[in-house]
């Protein structure tokens, strides 16, 4: 067990990265039945890094993300029923069907708000972070989004001006090492952003753990920095997505990247590493996980039925809330 960390701490992190990951292992059974209308990215072999930042994080602090969104959304609410109603366009939904996969949010939850568009919230979570400061909170704004977000110059102009104004942001780059299909090295005139990060006024903190405590740990370490050094956070976590880029298949066949790669980080699974410990340590019996996936799979069984079951907006809703 890692150092500090507790056998309750550990089944939460468990029981949150089962949910992402029965979520959208039900997108996939599910995705060619052809109600779901929405382009879906899914996080199946990345769920630790939501899991493990949004587990130190707490209620006042305000996240956002990419369009890899399930993952963040599932971790900060722990609730499905809201989730399938956007995801399946129904007029209940939080956005009214609007916003599909790829544009979640839960502003009761402070998650303020997830964009298709590569980078686009990194600025918006400078906003945050900037208002915390004129309002003397003590609150983060924490920005979920891909290595492929490095390339965009708003993630440079950010992270200076965060580091200028001692904002108090965590830039969390979920490094797949891809972005869509291209590999690092062939986007990447340099070896690793963490060590340009690092030539910034910022705490730096890099990992390819796949364990939830250990990126929990070095997120908290990030926060506690601030305090004390005024400085913003870059995170810098590697890890695995399973499948295509958008949708719900393998796509090993393509050619971009090898099976070979996937198998090693598919022996460090996130989920199979904390049920492991679970079951070392004596924290859980096999009864007791069994039990946790029944009633996480029941619940998101009768959140599909009930979106399912959901009318659709009527067609008056769609010129509402647009603005020309």
């Amino acid at each position: 067990m890692v150092r500090g960390q507790r056998v309750s701490d550990d089944l939460d992190l468990y029981e949150a990265m089962l949910l992402i990951r029965l979520t959208e292992e039900t997108i996939r059974a599910r995705y060619f039945d052809d109600e779901m209308k929405t382009p879906c990215h899914l996080s199946i072999g990345q769920e630790a890094v939501a899991a493990g930042v949004l587990a130190a994080l707490r209620p006042e602090d305000q996240v956002l993300g990419t369009y890899r969104s399930h993952a963040i959304y599932l971790a900060r609410t722990r609730e499905t029923r809201n989730f399938f109603l956007e995801m399946y366009g129904r007029g209940a939904a939080p956005a009214k069907g609007r916003a599909g996969s790829m544009h979640l949010a839960a502003p009761a939850h402070n998650l303020l708000v997830t964009s298709a568009v590569v980078g686009t919230t990194i600025p918006v979570a400078l906003g945050a972070a900037f208002a915390f400061r004129r309002a003397k909170r003590d609150a983060f704004a924490c920005v979920f989004f891909g290595d492929g977000a490095v390339d965009e110059g708003v993630f440079w102009e950010s992270l200076n001006y965060a580091c200028l104004a001692s904002l108090p942001v965590l830039f969390v780059c979920e490094d797949n090492g891809l972005a869509i299909h291209s590999a690092a090295e062939s986007r990447h005139g340099y070896d690793s952003i963490s060590a340009i990060a690092s030539q910034f006024r910022c705490h730096v903190a890099s990992s390819d753990s796949t364990d939830p405590a250990v990126l929990a740990g070095l997120t908290r370490e990030a926060m506690v920095a601030h305090r004390s050094t005024g400085r913003p956070a870059f995170l810098h976590f590697k890890c695995c997505r399973y499948l295509e880029h958008v949708g719900v298949n393998e796509d090993f066949a393509a050619g971009y990247r090898d099976r070979a790669e996937h198998e090693a980080w598919l022996a460090r699974d996130p989920i199979a590493l904390v049920r492991a410990r679970l079951l070392e340590s004596g924290g859980a019996s096999a009864d007791d996980l069994a039990a946790i996936d029944r009633r996480l799979q029941e619940e998101i069984d009768a959140s599909v039925a009930a979106a399912q079951a959901a009318p659709f907006p009527p067609d008056e809703e769609l010129l509402t809330d647009v603005y020309a």
